[in-house]
């Protein structure tokens, strides 16, 4: 005796990350709203976890593809990651003064 099943067509992952975080959103809301079965439950999960991995490899093809260019020394193009372009350049430590110096330990008021 077969037993009819009447499954969802699973639908492809967005294409943006707007609207995969959208989608999460949403999965996220029928998880916490306590109304799914068991079996739903875990297919909403399922979804859930796929579409976090799609995020995730969006995000991953967006950061390789942010590159900023840069002129080197012999005014040269460089293509240097964003995160290494966009870092501020080390300044030097400001000198202590006497007024900025903490009072030895000893120097207690009272």
């Amino acid at each position: 005796m077969a037993v009819a099943k009447s499954e969802k067509k699973v639908e492809a992952a967005p294409e943006q990350y707007g609207d995969v975080v959208t989608r999460l959103e949403q999965t996220v809301a029928r998880l916490e709203n306590g109304d799914l079965s068991l079996e739903e439950s875990l297919k909403a999960f399922e979804e859930g976890i796929r579409l976090v991995r799609r995020g995730e490899k969006l995000l991953t093809e967006a950061e390789q593809r942010i590159e900023q260019l840069l002129v080197d020394e012999d005014g040269q193009e460089v293509v240097a990651p964003l995160a290494v372009a966009a870092r501020p350049a080390p300044q030097a430590a400001p000198r202590a003064t006497a007024a900025t110096k903490a009072p030895p330990e000893d120097d207690v008021p009272f």
